[in-house]
């Protein structure tokens, strides 16, 4: 795999994770700070899923 696949698959999880735990936070806090640590740990999993398919469909 070439350096330059192998950062952008990076780049991808890494935005994805900061997108997704972030609405996740902003939803959980709503309801406490234990769910906001809870639902942001949610939405970083379902972050870097995300940012992994988007690299393999659509820049790989």
């Amino acid at each position: 795999m070439p350096s330059t696949i192998k950062d952008m698959s990076r780049l991808c999880i890494f935005v994805g994770m900061t997108v997704f735990g972030w609405i996740g936070w902003w939803i959980g806090y709503r309801f406490g700070l234990m769910t906001g640590i809870v639902v942001s740990g949610i939405g970083n999993m379902v972050g870097v899923y995300v940012g992994w398919r988007i690299n393999q469909d659509y820049l790989s």
